[in-house]
């Protein structure tokens, strides 16, 4: 039988004692934090005959509690109180400050000690803190419609029953955390991977924004200084559809430079920035507009975390982590991963912006030196072509056409072993040099030697190869002396080709070699395709194979004009998947 306190006679202590015990070993098997607070909610108020039960948990900023579990509340209650502060005057808030256990019976006293409570008529409200590691994690709350005294026995398996509760908690959270802790280094080690893997910092760091999701965070957006202004250069998001959603926000309603918060005051400040509850004031506060607030909503935001992009006392850029869907919620561990991730992210960045300034200085001596036009009188047909490996330096090839006063022609090419601005400065200083020496006196085997004698004076490590060729129409010859460059083709004017493999020596600066000379007959008609090894290598393959498979590819297109045989040659004998330079340079005689 019941009694008039609701309480019922022994059998009925017994079995809500016996339930009771029941509840806190269904804790022990539970696996998630969810379910630890579903079971005391449900099978716990069911034990204790509860007409309303709560489990809240407090935040990691310990100044707000979030709903976990409520059974028996009336529509609204748990969006309402979702999330409030700590400072609120309810049976919960209060166990969790201080610590203690609250029982406490009759509707006035309940109102006038828990003002923000609303007025529900119960009799009795009970509030178990949750005490892990020394410190209160979250509290259980019951409600009683009626007056209910709770015997010592009661009290002492409630008290059972929050301890269990919290050790079931505080056993999942390690467990959780040591999983995140594994997938963050995880995710740490692949992001400085990835950092470190291209010199393209775009494809790069969007890479990293889709590595951080959602391992991390739900949602990761990276901005980089552009005179002086932030550009959104890569965002992705757990849910695809959301990343068009954040663009829109970005694009119709930037960022106020001047917010108190967010990327722009990271990128002032130059200090991170951590927020670890997204209220739904801050939403409010920071929307332009109804629509703007719709559709930040929209995003469920709950926690940022804002870091920059730092590299030799520079902010770069800025990276932004927020998570949403997944209600996690940032900490200050969280921030230091941040942190960790956005140092290797800003010299990434950095040398990838020093990396794309040197290149920039490259091609542009690169241009300087390789004509856009080769020319040359009446009596010369002329034709060059030249294309760039598919990778992030320039090479080392060039060439040029040279017509003397007296109607012979100098051509030369040739290769700097290496890349980048050092390779691009040798070419520039190798080519003025031989246009300087032929126009003293063209003839090969000497403009060789003193080339020679300037590597040896100013004692250039680098390692050049060039070919060099003067036609005369007046002795009907090309005289050709070369320093270690591949041999060139002489078509004829029959049709017939033949590589002019002699004359052949070190590279430029390479010990003090005689440098020699060839003469070969050199008609009206025939013609003379010089080229870098980039045009016949193949991976597998001697070079001479290459050089045979040239010959017959000319022989073939030994009719056609040389604007439209030099890139036939290039088609049929180069290797497109080859990573190296292609440079060919060709001149007929036709008178």
């Amino acid at each position: 039988m019941i009694g008039s306190d609701g309480s019922g006679g022994p059998a009925a202590l017994s079995d809500r004692l016996t339930r009771l015990a029941r509840v806190t070993g269904e804790l022990v098997d539970a696996d998630t934090v969810e379910g630890v607070c579903k079971a005391v909610v449900t099978h716990g108020a069911e034990a204790v005959g509860a007409d309303l039960a709560s489990m809240t948990l407090l935040s990691d900023d310990r100044r707000t509690v979030r709903l976990m579990a409520l059974s028996g509340g009336v529509e609204g209650d748990e969006e309402t109180w979702s999330t409030f502060p700590i400072t609120v005057q309810t049976p919960s808030a209060e166990a969790i400050r201080t610590g203690t256990r609250l029982v406490v019976t009759g509707p006035q006293a309940i109102t006038r000690r828990f003002t923000d409570m609303p007025d529900r008529g119960a009799q009795t409200v009970v509030a178990l803190p949750l005490g892990a590691g020394g410190s209160v994690i979250g509290a259980i709350g019951l409600l009683f419609m009626h007056a209910r005294e709770l015997d010592d026995a009661e009290v002492e398996l409630l008290d059972i029953l929050a301890s269990a509760c919290a050790q079931s908690i505080g056993r999942i959270k390690a467990q959780e955390d040591a999983g995140r802790q594994a997938a963050k280094l995880a995710f740490l080690a692949e992001a400085a991977t990835e950092l470190a893997s291209s010199l393209d910092y775009q494809v790069t760091l969007g890479n990293v924004a889709r590595l951080a999701v959602p391992t991390f965070a739900d949602w990761c957006a990276i901005d980089v200084v552009d005179d002086g202004r932030l550009r959104r250069l890569a965002v992705a998001h757990v849910d695809p559809e959301k990343v068009q959603l954040a663009h829109e926000l970005a694009e119709r309603y930037p960022p106020d430079p001047d917010g108190p918060y967010g990327a722009w005051h990271v990128m002032r400040t130059g200090r991170s920035e951590l927020i670890a509850e997204i209220t739904d004031e801050m939403l409010a506060e920071a929307a332009i507009d109804e629509e703007h607030a719709a559709i930040a909503r929209a995003l469920h935001l709950r926690s940022a975390v804002t870091v920059p992009l730092v590299a030799r006392n520079r902010v770069l850029g800025v990276i932004t982590w927020v998570t949403a869907e997944s209600e996690r919620h940032f900490t200050l561990d969280d921030l230091v991963l941040a942190e960790q991730l956005a140092k290797r992210a800003a010299v990434s960045l950095d040398n990838a912006e020093l990396h794309s300034q040197t290149l920039a200085a490259a091609v542009q001596l690169q241009r300087a030196v390789l004509p856009d036009e080769v020319a040359a009188s009446s009596g010369w047909e002329l034709g060059h072509h030249y294309s760039p490996a598919g990778r992030t330096e320039v090479g080392g090839d060039f060439y040029d056409v040279v017509e003397l006063d007296d109607g012979r022609l100098v051509m030369f090419i040739g290769d700097v072993m290496g890349r980048g601005v050092v390779a691009a400065a040798a070419m520039a200083q190798v080519r003025a040099a031989v246009r300087a020496y032929a126009a003293l006196d063209p003839r090969p085997a000497l403009v060789l030697s003193r080339l020679d004698a300037m590597f040896e004076h100013y004692g250039s490590e680098q390692l050049v190869t060039l070919l060099y060729l003067l036609a005369d129409p007046r002795a009907d010859t090309v005289t050709i002396a070369n320093a270690g460059h591949p041999p060139p083709v002489l078509l004829r004017a029959d049709g017939s080709a033949r590589q002019l493999a002699f004359a052949d020596g070190p590279p430029l600066g390479v010990g003090a070699p005689i440098r020699t000379e060839e003469h070969v007959g050199f008609g009206a008609g025939d013609a003379v395709v010089a080229f870098t090894d980039g045009l016949i290598e193949r991976r597998g393959e001697d070079i001479t194979d290459g050089q045979e498979r040239l010959a017959d590819a000319a022989v073939g297109l030994a009719e056609k004009a040389l604007a439209d045989l030099v890139p036939s040659l290039v088609q049929r004998v180069s290797d497109p998947s080859r990573d190296d330079d292609v440079a060919v340079l060709a001149a007929r005689r036709l008178v």
